[in-house]
C-alpha cells in the first residue's frame, strides 16, 4: 500500500491529509497560527514539523510522495544555504505598489504582475532592503517549505510562479522579465506534481518515513482547494470561503486582466481563471466569535434580503473584483442588532462573489454552471442560501473541503481535469 501526504499552508493555519490509492482519508493533522505571530519563518518551520509528527507512526513508513501548497504570492528571499535573509512578504502585503510604475515600463499592459500584491512587485520592493545583497534565491512559501524536505534550492511550480511573471502558456520566463535584470536566481519552474527529489535522509530517519519517499512540486492553496472539490469540467467553479474570498472558474479561455485582479492558472489543457478578494471569514471573525456566528446565522432568514450595503474589509485595499490598494472598507451604518449586522455582511460578501463571477464571464470565460464551496464558510448553510439567491446556479459543498486533500491527490498523481491527467 502506497500512501500520499498533502500539506496545506493557508491563511489561518497549516493542515495535512494522508490518503490511500483509492483517495480515502486515513489521517488529518492541523496546526493553527497564533494571532500575534510575528516571526513567520519560525512559525512555518514549526508547523511543518508539527504536521509530520502528528501522522500516526504506522502510516509514515507507507507514504510514497509528499506535496505542499502555500498561499499565492507569499514570498521570501534566502541566502545560498536557504536561510531567509529577511521577513517574508505575505499574500496580501501591498508594499509592492511602490514598484508598479517601474514594472509597467516592462510588463505588457494589464499583465498579472501589475498588482501591488504580485510576487514580482514584492520582489522589486525587496530590492531596497538593507540585506538584499545577501539574497541568492527568491522562493515562494511552498518552494521554501519543499526545500526543507528535499534540500534543493531554486525550484518552483508554474502555479506559484504565475505572479512572478512566468509565462504558463509557453512554459518559460518572458524576455521582458529578463530586462529587469534582477540580481538573484529566479526559480526553475516545474509542472505541479513533478518529482523533485527524495526526502532528506535526516528527516526520513527522524520521522520514520521511507528513504525513497518523494517530494513533488506543489501548488497554491486555492488551486489545491479546487483540486479537492470534485470540479473538473468547464463552467464549474470553486469558491473558497476562508479568511479571504477566492473564486476559481474552469474555462477553455484564458482570462488575464490586472485592472480587475483577474488571472488564469494553467490546469492541464484548460484554464483556472479567477481572483482573490480580501473580504471573507477574517472580517466575520473580527466581529463575531465562532459560537456567535453559528447562533446568529441560525436566526437569519436567508430568503429576506438585507438593505445594508457594505464592502467588508479589515483595512484599506482589495484585489478582486475591484483591484485597488486604497479601497476603503465600508462597514457603516452598523445596526443595533448583531443579527442584522451579520446579515448585511453575508449579503455584501455574496454580492462581491457574484460580481466576480459576472466579471469573469463578461471577459470571455465559460458560462458558470455549478459552484463548489470550500473553506470554513462552506459549513454555514445560511450563507450558502444567501449566495444561492444571488448566484442562481447550484451551490454545494466541495466533495472534500480541505485544500490539503487536493494537494495529496497531486502528490499521488491522481489529478484529472476534463478527462486529462494534469501530468
Amino acid at each position: 500500500m502506497t500512501l500520499s501526504l498533502g500539506i496545506d499552508f493557508g491563511t489561518s493555519g497549516a493542515r495535512g491529509v494522508v490518503i490511500d490509492e483509492e483517495g480515502r482519508v486515513l489521517s488529518e493533522m492541523r496546526h493553527y497560527w497564533l494571532v500575534e505571530t510575528i516571526n513567520w519563518v519560525k512559525c512555518w518551520r514549526e508547523a511543518l514539523w508539527s504536521l509530520l509528527g502528528q501522522i500516526p507512526e504506522a502510516l509514515r513508513g507507507e507514504i510514497g510522495a509528499i506535496a505542499i501548497n502555500g498561499t499565492s504570492s507569499t514570498i521570501l528571499l534566502t541566502d545560498g544555504a536557504g536561510e531567509p535573509i529577511d521577513a517574508p512578504l505575505l499574500y496580501n502585503d501591498g508594499r509592492g505598489a511602490t514598484a508598479l510604475e517601474r514594472l509597467s515600463w516592462f510588463a505588457p499592459a494589464n499583465h498579472t504582475v501589475l498588482s501591488a500584491t504580485s510576487s514580482l512587485a514584492k520582489l522589486l520592493w525587496m530590492q531596497a532592503l538593507p540585506d538584499f545583497t545577501k539574497a541568492r534565491y527568491l522562493l515562494h512559501q511552498a518552494d521554501w517549505l519543499g526545500f526543507l524536505l528535499h534540500g534543493k534550492l531554486g525550484i518552483s511550480d508554474y502555479h506559484n510562479a504565475l505572479k512572478l511573471g512566468y509565462d504558463v502558456e509557453k512554459l518559460q520566463y518572458p524576455e521582458w522579465l529578463e530586462q529587469l535584470e534582477i540580481p538573484l536566481q529566479l526559480p526553475q519552474v516545474l509542472t505541479p506534481g513533478t518529482a523533485i527529489g527524495e526526502l532528506l535522509p535526516r528527516i526520513a530517519a527522524d520521522f520514520g518515513f521511507k528513504g525513497d519517499c518523494l517530494v513533488v512540486a506543489g501548488t497554491t492553496d486555492s488551486i489545491a482547494a479546487f483540486l479537492a472539490s470534485g470540479a473538473k469540467f468547464p463552467g464549474e467553479a470553486v469558491t473558497s470561503l476562508g479568511s479571504t474570498l477566492v473564486l476559481k472558474l474552469l474555462s477553455r479561455q484564458r482570462i488575464e486582466d490586472a485592472r480587475y485582479g483577474i488571472y488564469s492558472h494553467r490546469l492541464g489543457d484548460l484554464w483556472l481563471t479567477g481572483g482573490a478578494s480580501n473580504t471573507g471569514g477574517a472580517v466575520l471573525k473580527h466581529f463575531f466569535s465562532n459560537v456567535e456566528l453559528v447562533r446568529l446565522s441560525a436566526e437569519i432568514n436567508p430568503t429576506q434580503p438585507s438593505e445594508l450595503d457594505y464592502y467588508p474589509l479589515l483595512k484599506p485595499g482589495d484585489r478582486f473584483p475591484i483591484n485597488d490598494p486604497q479601497l476603503l472598507p465600508r462597514l457603516e451604518p452598523r445596526p443595533d442588532q448583531n443579527k442584522e449586522f451579520l446579515h448585511g455582511l453575508l449579503e455584501s460578501m455574496a454580492r462581491i462573489e457574484t460580481r466576480g463571477y459576472e466579471l469573469l464571464q463578461n471577459l470571455g470565460a465559460d458560462s458558470l454552471t455549478h459552484i463548489y464551496t470550500a473553506g470554513g464558510g462552506a459549513t454555514n448553510s445560511t450563507w450558502t442560501a444567501i449566495r444561492q439567491r444571488y448566484l442562481k446556479v447550484p451551490v454545494v459543498s466541495s466533495i472534500h473541503r480541505e485544500a490539503a486533500y487536493g494537494t495529496a491527490l497531486l502528490a499521488m498523481g491522481k489529478v484529472q481535469i476534463y478527462g486529462v491527467a494534469l501530468l
